[in-house]
């Protein structure tokens, strides 16, 4: 077959893809082999692809396809998450452009308007992986809202609740008022902002027993009205919802206030001033305003001392009737009108810029609000007990280890998990309240019914009378809540081989624990930390043996990747551009564990490049010519020794820095391997004379060696090595390259792989003396070896260099060019070769250069005050450039004797 003089992706890249679904290549079943799993970190089901996921899922095929050709059994299982916040949003955004309100509907009219939008966007972002050539087993596709997961879903709630770790009340949460759900802790992002601390005056109500103390520090605050205590806040629209002023018992500045009552501005009522030492006497004035409903450190101090807590908000931001004042106007709209309402009476002390730490929805980018609400709550304590431990003695490492401090100091200062949203999208809960009060938590409804009767059975009815009759299925109603998305995707690892519906089967038993999982640092608590909960409870044991956490993607400005900032590229149009070998590698080579990426499309260019080459090099080789009879010369002998050597050895590197994830390095290995040794050096070793065959032994070492770098480099590089691959030598149908076997780790012969190195060194300085001298590389030379040393590989020298002869002598020629490798001098005899003039002029101005860095050095060590103070090391360095710089002086002065004679 004839290979076109140019690659190209977009003619491959389709072509093999299709090749390995059509023979199944992806697909794995259990078997006698080692298993390698890997479960995909589920993007969001309405998702599509960027930067962030190209770089995981090219980690992620780069080891799959690596154990799949280190024979084990590998499958990759993919599958998409039903984000619950951001699917609703979506689809609440579609009905509402065509004038529909969710209000309007039922959750069930809601729900097929939520799968209709799943079921035409969703998935896209997985058809767009097949385009990187990512080697997932498709026909396992999953998702987090399948028959089989919600049923593992709603068991393992229905279990935790049994186990008394799932409880229902009112406690403060983080809520999105866009959103209207309750979120986790982990889906808050804290963003610094510039605001004001305004500073408002409480009037006391009890104004004539004020007493001032007279105490060192107080400070009393008086003016024509009376006094006052100054409140220092960020959040002056709160006021309508304080039930009481805090100061701290041990703070000579507010003793004064002890036992009074307040008057909150503009609202009038009356507060108690309490004492505690939360209050931080340095902040502020020290007085703090207590709004129990809103604030979670104002809601303890409320527990602690019964205060009553008023909700003035509404759950969409905007003030409620109880606030009484700026009832039905958004949060931050009553912020700058009650601003300019406590200026005008008086009430404003003073107005500070101020920054402080904001949090605002992950989801929906709004500020939160911290809200008092009833919701469902998993204990959290025994569940991260479970999950330090496998991470602490090693049996799950991270890559890189430092985010096991990380892990370790979320678990020992861990909170419940709010995992109830108050969404239609979603598993719903399981719980179902009985008309009399009370609940029951079930699996299903059949059984909720049967629970309910038990319940009602064994309580007696309130009128004293018997117990209250059976229920009926259309008596109960079900909690309209849905559960958090990670509530979910904690599963992952086993609910996708339905390990929590049918525990023991024989995918759960082969495939768990699933070997390594690839993801970002920032979900190590969303997602990594619970899975490995989930993997602890219920299966006993880790949901994976290894975590390998990837970097931000940021631009090479270091900016991070945002469709705001404009500076994400198209995945696909980098693809198209690019070819995906190109962009796999451009990614790769930037990509060192755990740190970020500093993303540019020069590296992607340099992939495509370097797929250029290796195209390059198997046209040149497919190109010679074979002579069955003609013998290897000594030349082509010792290439092909050296190069089988250092690929043994590059093999052994890159099997070590892929036992310590350091895949980018590994990469480079290959790739210097390749560009720099075999296409470079060993191809130029074995090539035969223009016009003149190779010998039968070279070629197929050759070809042979093509091989097995095609090998090395397909995980990385999966399109064009199969092209290649399939070009060398005719395959079976349906062969690839990704079930061949990696080349295996073996011993090498590292003396060999050296004194190549020494010839190299040899032909580069005999090439440089041609450059240098302009001496056409078809004019023979004679290198000439000072001393007795003897040259191992003459015959290539001879080739690479075109030198005619090889000899040793006592000392150079006066007209020869000389170089160092290592402590041997060679030299060439130039004759009439070159214009001794211009040799001349160019060695006196190197020799001027020379001498005025050697008077610099030693300037500097006659200077008694550098002698004196300097590290030994570094005066010994300044000596060694001396006599470095004298050894030059004195070759140059010899050179300059000997053209003048």
């Amino acid at each position: 077959m004839e290979i076109p003089s140019k690659y190209s992706p977009a003619e491959v890249e389709d072509k093999w893809y299709q090749y390995w679904m059509e023979h199944k290549l992806f697909h794995s079943e259990p078997d006698q082999r080692e298993p390698y799993t890997i479960v995909i970190p589920p993007p969001n089901v309405t998702g599509v692809l960027h930067m962030g996921h190209m770089l995981n899922n090219t980690i992620q095929d780069i080891l799959v396809r690596r154990a799949r050709m280190q024979g084990k059994n590998a499958l990759w299982v993919p599958g998409t998450d039903h984000a619950s916040i951001a699917t609703e949003a979506k689809v609440v955004g579609k009905l509402a452009a065509q004038g529909i309100k969710k209000t309007d509907l039922t959750r069930e009219e809601f729900l097929r308007h939520a799968w209709d939008w799943t079921d035409e966007h969703g998935g896209i972002i997985l058809k767009q992986l097949r385009r990187l050539g990512a080697s997932c087993d498709w026909d396992r596709t999953a998702f987090t809202m399948d028959e089989k997961r919600s049923e593992s879903v709603i068991k393992v709630f229905c279990d935790l609740y049994d186990k008394g770790l799932i409880y229902r009340g009112v406690r403060m949460v983080n809520w999105d008022p866009k959103a209207l759900t309750a979120l986790s802790d982990e889906e808050v992002i804290y963003k610094e902002e510039h605001s004001h601390l305004f500073y408002l005056k409480y009037y006391v109500a009890d104004q004539q027993t004020v007493r001032p103390t007279g105490a060192e520090g107080e400070v009393v605050h008086r003016d024509d009205k009376g006094y006052y205590a100054v409140v220092a806040t960020t959040r002056p629209e709160t006021i309508m919802g304080d039930t009481a002023m805090c100061i701290n018992p041990a703070d000579p500045k507010n003793r004064w206030l002890s036992g009074h009552r307040v008057i909150v501005p503009l609202v009038g009522r009356e507060i108690p001033v309490i004492e505690d030492d939360y209050v931080d006497i340095e902040f502020g004035t020290g007085c703090l305003k207590v709004t129990p409903a809103h604030d979670v450190n104002d809601y303890m101090l409320g527990e602690k001392y019964h205060l009553p807590s008023i909700d003035i908000f509404n759950d969409n931001g905007t003030l409620s009737e109880a606030a009484g004042l700026y009832v039905g106007m958004d949060r931050f709209d009553v912020r700058k009108q009650i601003t300019v309402d406590l200026r005008e009476a008086g009430l404003l002390e003073k107005l500070e810029d101020y920054t402080n730490k904001v949090g605002y929805s992950e989801r929906t980018n709004v500020v939160i609000e911290p809200k008092l609400s009833m919701q469902w709550f998993l204990k959290m304590e025994h569940l991260a007990k479970i999950a330090l431990e496998p991470v602490e003695n090693g049996t799950l490492k991270f890559y890189p280890a430092k985010y096991i401090n990380t892990y370790r100091h979320w678990l020992e200062n861990i909170k419940d998990w709010c995992i109830s949203r108050q969404l239609w999208w979603g598993h719903q809960i399981p719980a179902w309240y009985l008309p009399e009060g009370g609940y029951v938590v079930a699996e299903n409804l059949e059984q909720a019914v049967e629970k309910a009767n038990q319940k009602r059975k064994e309580k007696a009815c309130p009128c004293g009378c018997d117990a209250l009759p059976p229920v009926k299925p259309q008596d109960l109603r079900r909690d309209e809540d849905a559960l958090d998305t990670w509530f979910s995707s904690w599963l992952w690892p086993i609910s996708l081989f339905d390990g929590i519906n049918h525990p023991g089967n024989e995918q759960i038993n082969y495939y768990y624990p699933t070997s390594d999982l690839v993801t970002g640092p920032d979900i190590i608590f969303f997602w990594v930390a619970r899975m490995i909960m989930a993997g602890e409870e219920y299966m006993h044991d880790v949901p994976f043996r290894n975590v390998y956490f990837t970097g931000i993607v940021r631009d090479k400005l270091g900016r991070k990747m945002s469709k705001s900032l404009g500076n994400s590229p198209d995945p696909l149009a980098l693809i198209d551009t690019y070819g995906a070998d190109g962009v796999r590698m451009g990614m790769m080579l930037s990509a060192p564990a755990g740190n970020d990426i500093l993303f540019d499309d020069a590296l992607c260019e340099q992939g495509r490049k370097f797929n250029n080459k290796i195209w390059n090099a198997f046209r040149l080789i497919k190109g010679w010519q074979v002579d069955e009879k003609a013998p290897q010369s000594e030349a082509a002998r010792v290439a092909v020794e050296w190069f089988g050597q250092l690929l043994r050895k590059t093999v052994a590197e890159v099997d070590d820095l892929f036992s310590k994830y350091r895949l980018s390095e590994a990469l480079m290995a290959v790739y210097k391997l390749f560009w720099d040794e075999f296409s470079a050096w060993y191809l130029e070793m074995v090539k035969p004379a223009y016009q003149q065959p190779v010998d039968a032994l070279t070629l197929k070492a050759t070809l042979d060696y093509f091989e097995q770098l095609c090998l090395l480099l397909h995980p990385f590089m999966p399109f064009i090595t199969e092209e290649l691959w399939q070009n060398i030598r005719e395959r079976e149908a349906g062969a690839s390259i990704m079930t061949q076997q990696q080349p295996k780790v073996e011993s090498f012969d590292n003396g060999l792989i050296e004194a190549v190195e020494k010839l190299k060194g040899v032909v580069a300085g005999i090439r440089t003396i041609r450059l240098d001298k302009n001496i056409p590389n078809k004019t023979p030379l004679r290198l000439q070896v000072t001393g007795t040393a003897t040259e191992a590989f003459p015959e290539v020298i001879a080739k690479m260099a075109n030198v005619e002869a090889i000899e040793n002598v006592p000392a150079k020629a006066a007209d020869a060019a000389s170089f160092l490798v290592g402590t041997t001098e060679y030299s060439v005899p130039l004759g009439n070769m070159i214009d001794k003039e211009e040799e001349c002029r160019k060695m006196e101005a190197e020799l001027q250069h020379l001498e005025g860095f050697r008077a610099g050095i030693l300037k500097k060590l006659g200077n008694e005050n550098f002698v004196g103070r300097a590290p030994a090391a570094v005066i010994e360095g300044e000596r060694k450039k001396l006599a470095d710089t004298e050894s030059k002086i004195r070759a140059i002065n010899e050179t300059l004797a000997a053209y003048r004679k």
